[in-house]
């Protein structure tokens, strides 16, 4: 099973992952690939001023300890087609751990966060409807002992999603360079039908977001032509982005705080859109339920929490937070299971295709 190959990897490279401290150079690759997740390394070398062959290691280095990845992740038109839901659950204490490693096996599951505040875990479900996403809770989880009550919100407007937060470790030059680089893709605001070829080029791509060309058309059986044809399509449709991931803690950003919060119909909308430019915000959505906004920040400390709930009410002042979470782990993310300090450790695919 690939998850627990992984896992068997993460695992004989412990020592190596507890010794790497991650480098300025290792923070600006990192944010070179949130800009550009499948740059050839000799594309990057020069605008972050070292060879190909230095950048080549390093990420073997970075990813063979699970410190970052690139993966295949839903876009930002995703949310037009099928069904993004939050599901916030309160459990038995002693039952927290075994309702999380339930929860992990299924590729629905996209994400959990195990947090403070008016839930115990806050959960990333990825369904192609509401139909399958009823089907999902009465027969997984609503059968898992533990669980004391379970929240649904549903995405209305995704505003903010993760693959477009960026690190900032990269100069002016350096960005002006790699964003002059990004292939520009007309956009296609439509729901595209996806063939067999697509989910199995995807299947891989969410393992490895950056397998070359070559190497997803050997594993899938179509030319390499068509293989670059068919992702190309699959990114510009914005059902399909790539993210860049890295270890939260060790990169300097160990404090992920989300808040729910209520907003005029009205505000809605110009809300989300400022909150989704704040550079500290990673995910903006509205959703359905008493709140009808969901976001998240990543942080330095816990101080900085307080501060972002006070800017926001001093310049949105219609906007009242219902809960403010904060995470305590993330055992999952988008498909990829993680420790403690955010190193991924092993995958569980998803597949919302």
């Amino acid at each position: 099973m690939e998850s627990q190959k992984l896992k068997e990897t993460s695992m004989n490279n412990d020592s190596l992952s507890d010794s790497i401290t991650l480098s300025e150079l290792d923070l600006a690759l990192v944010n070179a690939l949130q800009l550009r997740p499948r740059a050839s390394w000799v594309e990057l070398a020069k605008p972050l001023g070292t060879t190909a062959t230095t950048l080549a290691r390093r990420w073997e280095r970075l990813s063979a300890a699970g410190l970052a990845w690139v993966a295949a992740a839903p876009g930002p038109e995703f949310g037009r087609s099928r069904c993004i839901s939050y599901i916030m659950i309160r459990v038995e204490p002693n039952a927290r751990k075994r309702v999380v490693d339930d929860l992990a096996q299924w590729s629905e599951v996209a994400t959990i966060e195990v947090a403070t505040g008016g839930h115990d875990l806050n959960v990333d479900v990825l369904t192609h409807d509401l139909r399958e996403l009823d089907q999902f809770l009465t027969d997984k989880v609503f059968d898992i002992p533990g669980i004391n009550s379970v929240d649904i919100l549903l995405t209305t407007a995704l505003y903010l999603e993760s693959s477009r937060w960026r690190l900032r470790s990269l100069d002016k030059g350096q960005l002006s360079v790699l964003n002059g680089g990004t292939m520009s893709l007309k956009k296609s605001h439509h729901a595209i039908g996806l063939d067999d070829l697509d989910r199995a080029l995807l299947d891989h791509l969410v393992h490895d977001g950056r397998l070359s060309w070559a190497e997803l058309a050997s594993l899938t059986g179509a030319s390499t032509a068509t293989a670059r044809r068919r992702v190309t399509r699959l990114i510009s449709s914005g059902i399909v982005t790539f993210r860049c991931e890295i270890a939260h803690s060790l990169a300097g950003w160990p404090i992920q705080a989300s808040l729910l919060a209520q907003a005029p119909g009205e505000d809605l909308d110009s809300i989300c859109q400022t909150l989704s430019t704040w550079p500290e915000c990673r995910f903006v959505a509205a959703v359905t339920g008493t709140a009808n906004i969901y976001a998240t920040f990543w942080v330095h400390d816990l101080g900085s929490v307080q501060r972002l709930e006070a800017e926001t009410r001093g310049t949105m002042p219609s906007l009242t937070v219902v809960d403010r979470m904060v995470a305590l782990s993330t055992p999952k993310r988008m498909g990829h299971l993680c420790d403690l300090e955010g190193r991924r450790i092993g995958i569980v695919p998803i597949s919302p295709w």
